[in-house]
């Protein structure tokens, strides 16, 4: 849920990036800090432990305009994405407007990103939010990967995209993409406000 802070006229929303392990969540936020201007965002910070990391920074978007004369704030975070990581990803998904599902587009990960984008649709529904109104954009990422291994956009589609939510194809590791999916979700969770 966007929390307002009317001294500084600023709406903040909550973005996360989910999706299984090693998809480009990660690759997606460094690149899009990396981006930005200094002066409208904050730092990249990390939460690690042994084992696993949560990514997060805030930026003021430049091309979004206003909401009832207030500023957009966003915050943008990462989940972990291994298996055994749940907890950390209810936790982070907590209080989330929008999320960005980016799905690894090599053939031998799709079972992985079936079964993420069930436990997105259980952890949304635990949150006592209805999943299929839940603002969530896909990222099919890795599309250069080489024709013998990468999963065509609609048998993606078919599997991922039941709810037909716009949908982005990218290469993070080069920027293709990825500010065409912040764009996306983050009209999207505007538009909900």
């Amino acid at each position: 849920m966007a929390l307002i802070n009317v001294a500084a006229r600023e709406i903040h929303c909550k973005i996360v990036y989910y999706g299984p392990g090693m998809c480009g969540k990660t690759t997606n936020l460094q690149y899009i800090h990396n981006s930005v201007p200094k002066d409208v965002k904050g730092d990249l910070l990390s939460i690690a432990t042994e084992t696993e990391r949560t990514l997060f920074f805030d930026f003021l978007p430049l091309d979004l305009g206003k909401v009832r004369g207030f500023q957009t704030r966003f915050h943008l975070y990462t989940v972990p994405g291994q298996v055994l990581y749940e907890r950390t990803r209810v936790a982070v998904l907590n209080g989330a407007d929008g999320v960005v599902f980016v799905a690894d587009s090599n053939k031998s990960k799709m079972q992985e990103n079936v079964t993420s984008l069930k436990e997105l649709a259980q952890n949304i529904t635990r949150q006592n939010k209805k999943f299929q109104e839940f603002p969530v954009v896909l990222q099919y990422n890795k599309r250069d990967l080489p024709a013998e291994v990468v999963v065509p956009v609609h048998v993606m589609d078919k599997y991922l995209n039941p709810m037909s939510w716009q949908r982005v194809e990218a290469v993070a590791t080069t920027g293709v993409g990825v500010f065409e999916t912040l764009k996306a979700i983050s009209k999207t969770v505007i538009s909900r406000l």
